[in-house]
């Protein structure tokens, strides 16, 4: 019996084990590739106290170069989120021909270097030999080596991130309710504002976090559209390339750490919403 009950708990000491390891391995494996080089930023910026910090701040190059990237990001992902989910709703409401072909373009971006992106945007809307360019430009509408250009680079990177949080969930959900309130009389629009959009909310708000991380980092297709001219359409993220090919690596690692902490900020506040949505309401009993 006694034996039996010793090879009865080996297989569970042996799994405990592993359990412990696999955990350390990932943990170990998140702290080399993610804390530790964010750490580093943080330090390096912080070496001489707020010095680094105030002196981008008095850089009105710099500063034109946060508020352009900011711009850029905010629009971007404005026009990707109501793309986004009006895509979402095309693929998982209705059929129609070459859907999967439809969907399977969705990821392109994701796939494609972003250098090939911001090439492929100038030989379209390049005013030098360009599909439309010279026809825009001569209507007095400039899109490469302007604000659009980095505009539409930055919107087109991040194209598919809402989209890929909201079609689960819409599968998810169905469409019972959806049936029900036209079954009432709702139209079109009062059924997707007052049924679809708060079911679907926190996949929208997820997407759009994320829309805004990766805009605000993009580097690759901003530096071909861009022109990189300074104080007009030089980004955060080309100031800290130039910076740091200048051997100003605290002011690089300055705009790095505002980029980064925007993005922070933003993840630990649609947690903290979620799990305050989460949590159970009760109600206090009645006297």
């Amino acid at each position: 019996m006694a034996d039996t009950q010793r090879l009865a708990r080996r297989p569970s000491r042996r799994k405990g084990w592993f359990t412990y390891v696999l955990r350390f391995a990932v943990i170990g494996y998140l702290f080399l590739l993610i804390a530790w080089p964010v750490s580093l930023v943080v330090t390096n910026t912080f070496e001489n106290g707020f010095d680094s910090i105030n002196n981008l701040l008095n850089d009105p190059d710099i500063v034109s170069a946060l508020q352009l990237t900011a711009f850029a990001a905010v629009v971007a992902t404005a026009i990707n989120t109501v793309f986004g989910v009006g895509v979402s709703l095309l693929l998982v409401r209705y059929e129609f021909p070459g859907k999967r072909v439809f969907s399977a373009l969705l990821d392109l971006p994701l796939s494609v270097s972003p250098i090939v992106v911001g090439l492929a945007l100038v030989l379209v809307y390049g005013g030098r030999g360009g599909w439309f360019g010279p026809t825009l430009e001569s209507w007095g509408l400039r899109i490469i080596f302007s604000t659009p250009g980095i505009i539409m680079a930055t919107a087109f990177v991040a194209l598919p991130l809402v989209i890929r949080e909201v079609v689960p969930v819409l599968k998810e959900i169905g469409t019972e309710q959806e049936q029900a309130a036209r079954s009432l009389g709702a139209s079109g629009w009062q059924t997707f504002w007052r049924i679809t959009l708060p079911s679907i909310k926190w996949a929208v708000v997820y997407g759009v976090v994320l829309t805004l991380a990766r805009s605000l980092g993009e580097f690759g297709a901003v530096k071909v559209v861009s022109g990189n001219v300074l104080g007009e359409t030089r980004t955060a993220t080309l100031a800290v390339e130039e910076k740091y090919l200048n051997f100003d690596q605290e002011g690089a690692y300055a705009i790095a750490f505002l980029l980064a902490s925007v993005s922070v900020i933003c993840i630990i506040v649609v947690s903290a919403l979620r799990a305050r949505a989460g949590r159970p309401r009760t109600r206090k009993a009645q006297p």
